[in-house]
């Protein structure tokens, strides 16, 4: 790798992109294929001098602010917003990606996982404060692995709604899923855990500003019952009620539990499945 890969991404991007690409008018005599140093700039928020430094690699410890800027300027897909924050990161500065072990246990004691083998065939599932999911029942495999859901090696449930494209999909309301998960990361960022700032630093450099403008809105208390849909490819249309629950003494785990809202989700779940018919019930009201 080149002593200076940070700068030369950088300047790579900054000659794919064009003015009209981002809402600038052409203009004439460029000499330059894509967008100036100072057009850049100003669209980042950062003075040419910083850009300049960056880019020559006399600067080599960008805040993830500035990296989230300059990804959000550039147009950066979601694995161009995870290269950039790798480079930076080996220069020292960057992104914060949790290294393995700073993030709460994964482990899920045997009762727990007892508990949801008796919840078979809901779609059930153990999250962490992070939202990483730990443990599931064939029910929600079923259901969440034909979406993309499960794909991840250590599939995350905020990362996929703001870091995947399916999710768009997957989730007809994904706004107001999208709102509901900022909201239980903000209560998490009240504690001032350096763990969950580095976690929202990441997600900030793979999203941008779908993330960072929810996070910078007024707090709102998330959801721990309602009502949700999703759009499965085999299943069609599906309303789902759902419960969490804290679980006592879990290292901070929380138990989500679906339930269909319809007669017509009943008999998809049932179908999904492969339960005889009424096995998951619908939940009145």
């Amino acid at each position: 790798m080149s002593d200076n890969a940070l700068g030369e991404f950088l300047r790579d991007r900054r000659a794919a992109i064009t003015p009209a690409d981002v809402g600038l008018p052409s203009g004439v005599r460029r000499r330059t294929p894509g967008l100036r140093r100072a057009e850049l700039a100003t669209l980042a928020g950062i003075s040419v001098e910083y850009l300049t430094r960056l880019e020559q690699g006399r600067d080599r410890q960008p805040s993830p602010q500035v990296l989230t800027a300059l990804a959000d300027a550039l147009r950066l897909t979601t694995d161009e917003r995870l290269h950039l924050g790798l480079l930076a990161k080996a220069t020292g500065g960057g992104l914060s990606f949790a290294c393995p072990g700073t993030r709460p246990a994964r482990s899920v004691r045997p009762t727990v996982r007892a508990l949801l083998d008796r919840l078979e065939p809901a779609p059930a599932l153990v999250l962490n404060r992070f939202n990483d999911l730990l443990a599931w029942t064939t029910g929600y495999e079923r259901l969440a692995a034909p979406l993309g859901v499960l794909d991840a090696e250590e599939p995350n449930l905020i990362r996929f709604v703001f870091a995947d494209a399916r999710a768009r999909t997957a989730f007809p309301d994904w706004e107001r899923i999208a709102g509901e998960h900022v909201a239980l990361l903000k209560l998490e960022s009240a504690r001032r855990d350096p763990l969950v700032a580095a976690f929202t630093d990441e997600l900030a450099g793979i999203a941008g500003a779908l993330f960072t403008d929810r996070m910078r809105a007024p707090a709102t208390l998330p959801r721990r019952t309602g009502v949700e849909r999703w759009h499965h490819p085999e299943a069609g249309e599906l309303r789902l009620a759902f419960e969490s629950l804290e679980l006592p003494d879990a290292g901070e785990q929380r138990l989500l539990v679906y339930l269909p809202a319809d007669d017509v989700s009943s008999s998809a779940l049932d179908q999904l499945t492969g339960r005889h018919p009424g096995a998951l019930r619908m939940v009145a009201g």
